[in-house]
């Protein structure tokens, strides 16, 4: 290839790979890969003797492209060292890089400018008031949301690069999974409508474990999350009864588990456990679902539950409060 060629090849094949002198000794600019789904750019310098041949020159490469060519040092000096002339270097080099790529995938995970679009306009629809959080790659996006009685829940979304047409990574602090439906024609703006959907459907849930943590002394879990089912009561006598609540019918008679001595301290004496096990068992049929589930447990235990106000933790005993007339 005369001199003439290979500068009109170099002008076609990069063009932002410029020569910076007019011996055309040094060359910088970029060089354009192909990744996947969409282009990637790497800044590069080739430096080259008088006589332009490229089996003296040298590359010079950014970080990126550094921790790119990790384990292909030899191959690209060998390259160097064998290419018949720039343009033919720069094509192998290329194709090292892109093998590269296929090789460290999170190099691929980079969205292609419409992605950014995309997402500021969908941001624009949903209301940036609701954005608490992104991260530097615009990726992750943390949203706050309120449910009907006025509790807050953060959404986390990881967006992936090909969005709108891979579904988001949803989570959230639930009882249960987070099903969102997605299409390539779903939007923030929709998925952030769902999230509220069943926010909604579990707020009975809630509602029923708030009045729960107000009024008795938790013992488990000693900071509850909104995905928690399960609490822990004191009683007293270190007695305590394990409740664990359906979140999708959260009214109806939980899983219980009491805790405590079966026997008392003296030989043949009952212990705590036991009568009240003997009472849930035989007043099941006194749950009623119009009814919540606190006044519940009370009327089928036939007691009341210490309240977190009049005990501390730190007590050694709580005694039972037996209802007038027990």
């Amino acid at each position: 290839m005369d001199v003439k060629a290979m500068e009109a090849s170099m002008i076609k094949d990069n063009p932002v790979l410029l020569p910076l002198n007019k011996e055309k000794t040094i060359y910088d600019g970029f060089i354009t890969v192909q990744a996947s789904y969409h282009e990637r750019d790497f800044r590069v310098r080739i430096t080259l003797p008088p006589d332009r041949k490229i089996t003296g020159g040298r590359l010079h490469c950014c970080w990126q492209l550094k921790h790119l060519l990790r384990g292909y040092e030899q191959t690209v000096k060998q390259r160097l060292q064998q290419s018949d002339n720039l343009v033919t270097f720069i094509l192998e080099l290329k194709t090292i890089l892109e093998v590269g790529l296929k090789s460290f995938p999170e190099h691929q995970s980079i969205p292609p400018p419409q992605y950014y679009s995309q997402l500021i306009s969908e941001m624009e629809t949903l209301g940036w008031s609701k954005l608490l959080f992104i991260d530097t790659a615009f990726q992750t996006l943390q949203l706050n949301a309120e449910d009907s009685s006025g509790r807050q829940h953060l959404l986390t979304v990881k967006l992936k690069p090909k969005h709108p047409a891979e579904a988001p990574d949803c989570s959230a602090d639930l009882p249960l999974p987070l099903l969102i439906n997605w299409t390539p024609q779903t939007t923030l703006d929709q998925l952030y409508g769902q999230f509220l959907l069943v926010l909604e459907s579990l707020t009975r849930f809630w509602d029923v474990l708030d009045e729960i943590d107000r009024n008795t002394w938790i013992l488990e879990p000693e900071k509850p999350c909104r995905s928690d089912t399960m609490r822990r009561i004191a009683i007293g006598n270190n007695v305590s009864i394990k409740v664990e609540v359906d979140p999708r019918h959260p009214e109806m008679l939980p899983d219980c588990c009491l805790l405590g001595a079966e026997h008392g301290g003296c030989k043949n004496q009952i212990g705590v456990v036991t009568p009240l096990r003997n009472k849930l068992n035989t007043n099941m049929h006194l749950w009623n679902p119009e009814s919540d589930v606190l006044h519940n447990l009370q009327d089928v235990l036939e007691i009341e539950f210490p309240s977190p106000a009049s005990h501390e933790k730190s007590e050694a005993n709580v005694f039972i409060h037996h209802r007038r007339g027990d």
